[in-house]
C-alpha cells in the first residue's frame, strides 16, 4: 500500500470565542482560506495540486453551513478545480479529515490532500445546530444523554480523580503553554491572521492565562453542579446508567476545562510522488489511524479504547510511543488516559493543551497532529500518538512517525 506522508502543518492562533475576541470579526470561511493560502504559498502548490480539501467543522449552520470546505476553496487562492468535502465527527473532525486524507492516499485515490478544520465558536455557538442527540427525547432518553461537563464529572467519580488533581493538571497546562510560546516552539506552524489590508489581527494564542495557580482555581465554583443536582437534574440520569455510584462528584469548572475559542488548522498530506513533483521533503508518515464508538453517557473515555485499538492494529505497544497529545477537553479525560496506560505525564501534552490555549472544536484534531509533529522534531523523537474524546461516545487516534 502507498505510504501517506505529512509535508506541512499550519494553524492560526486561537482567539477568545466571544465578541471581544481578536478573531470575532473574521468568518469561518475567511479563516479557513487563510490556512489554505498559507499551505499553498509555503509549498509552491499550483493548479490541481491536491485531490481534495477535507475540512472538519462541528456546528454546521449559518456561515459554517453548506459545504464549508468548498466555500473556503473558492475564497482562497487555490485553483477552482479543487473540490471540498465538509465533515463532522464532533471534536475529532479535524483529525478525521487528516485520517481520511491519509487513507485516501494510501488507497491510491489521489496523490495529495489538504485536510484540517475550523470552528468560530464566538460566531456560531456550540449547540446552535439543535442536534437530535441532545434535543430529541426519543434519542436522548434511550441513550441516557447528559451534557459533556456531566460526563467529565462522571469520569472523575468513576475513576477516583479529585478536584485538586484536575486543578493541578490545568495549572501545568498553562505553565507548559507559556513555556512553549516563550521558547518559540510553535513558530514553524503558526500563521498570523491578517485583515483585508494585510495588518495583523492575531499572532499569539489569546486565551492563555499563564498566571493561573491552585489558589485561583480553588475559588471557582464547579460549573456543572447545578445542572446536575437542580434543574434539569442530569445527575439522576447519570446514576440510572451508573447505579453503583452514590453521587456524582462535580470537579470541573472553567479553569480545568477546555476554553471556548476560534481557530483553524490544516495539514498537507501526500504520497512520495507528490513530494518529488513539488520538491518537498516529507516530515512524517501517518502510520495508523482509527476511530471507535464508546458509551454515549460517560461519552469522553474514547481515547482509551481508541488507543488500545490503534496499538493493536499497528502491532505496537504503549512503550513504542515517544510522545502523546491527548486533547484536554476536560482534565479528567487526560487523567483517565494517564491512569489507563500508566504513561509518564511528562510525555503527555508537552506544550500544554486545550485547557490553556482553547479547543476550537473542528480544528483541534488537526492542531494536535501538527503540535505533535513539531515536538517530535524539536525533541528529536520518532513516534507520536494523538487522540481525542468525542461527543456522543466516540474516540479517534492517529500515530505518526518521523521520516
Amino acid at each position: 500500500m502507498t505510504e501517506a506522508y505529512i509535508y506541512d502543518a499550519v494553524r492560526t492562533p486561537r482567539g477568545k470565542g466571544r465578541k471581544d475576541g481578536a478573531l470575532h470579526e473574521v468568518t469561518s470561511v475567511r479563516l479557513s482560506a487563510n490556512v489554505l493560502n498559507a499551505l499553498k504559498e509555503r509549498n509552491g502548490l499550483d493548479g490541481h495540486a491536491v485531490e481534495d480539501v477535507i475540512w472538519g467543522n462541528v456546528t454546521q449552520v449559518k456561515e459554517q453551513g453548506g459545504c464549508l470546505a468548498r466555500t473556503a476553496v473558492m475564497a482562497s487562492d487555490l485553483d477552482e478545480s479543487i473540490p471540498g468535502l465538509a465533515i463532522n465527527r464532533f471534536c475529532a473532525s479535524g483529525m478525521e479529515a487528516v485520517n481520511l486524507a491519509a487513507n485516501q492516499v494510501k488507497g491510491g485515490a489521489g496523490d495529495a490532500y489538504i485536510a484540517g478544520g475550523v470552528e468560530m465558536m464566538g460566531r456560531v455557538p456550540m449547540g446552535s445546530d439543535g442536534a437530535a442527540v441532545a434535543v430529541d427525547p426519543s434519542v436522548a432518553m434511550d441513550s441516557y444523554f447528559v451534557p459533556q461537563g456531566i460526563s467529565a464529572d462522571i469520569i472523575a467519580t468513576e475513576y477516583g480523580f479529585t478536584r485538586d488533581q484536575a486543578d493541578a493538571l490545568a495549572v501545568e497546562s498553562q505553565r507548559r503553554a507559556k513555556a512553549a510560546w516563550d521558547d518559540n516552539r510553535f513558530a514553524r506552524s503558526i500563521i498570523t491572521v491578517r485583515d483585508i489590508n494585510g495588518l495583523p489581527v492575531l499572532a499569539h494564542d489569546e486565551y492563555m492565562r499563564p498566571g493561573t495557580d491552585m489558589q485561583s482555581l480553588g475559588s471557582l465554583k464547579a460549573s456543572f453542579e447545578d445542572m446536575g443536582k437542580v434543574m434539569p437534574g442530569f445527575d439522576k440520569i447519570a446514576l440510572m446508567k451508573y447505579p453503583h455510584l452514590e453521587e456524582i462528584n462535580h470537579i470541573h469548572h472553567a479553569g480545568n476545562s477546555s476554553g471556548i475559542v476560534d481557530g483553524s488548522a490544516g495539514v498537507l498530506v501526500g504520497n512520495a510522488e507528490f513530494g518529488k513533483k513539488y520538491g518537498l521533503k516529507p516530515r512524517a508518515r501517518i502510520r495508523q489511524t482509527c476511530k471507535i464508538g464508546t458509551d454515549p453517557t460517560i461519552m469522553l473515555t474514547g481515547p482509551v479504547p481508541a488507543t488500545q485499538k490503534i496499538l493493536a492494529d499497528s502491532g505496537m505497544t504503549i512503550g513504542d510511543i515517544d510522545l502523546f497529545e491527548v486533547n484536554e477537553a476536560f482534565a479528567s479525560v487526560v487523567l483517565r488516559f494517564q491512569q489507563a496506560f500508566d504513561v509518564d505525564p511528562e510525555l503527555v501534552n508537552v506544550n500544554g493543551g486545550s485547557i490553556a490555549m482553547g479547543h476550537p472544536l473542528g480544528a483541534t484534531g488537526a492542531i494536535i497532529i501538527g503540535t505533535l509533529l513539531d515536538e517530535l522534531e524539536r525533541s528529536d523523537k520518532e513516534v507520536g500518538l494523538a487522540t481525542l474524546c468525542i461527543a456522543s461516545g466516540m474516540g479517534a487516534a492517529t500515530i505518526i512517525e518521523r521520516v
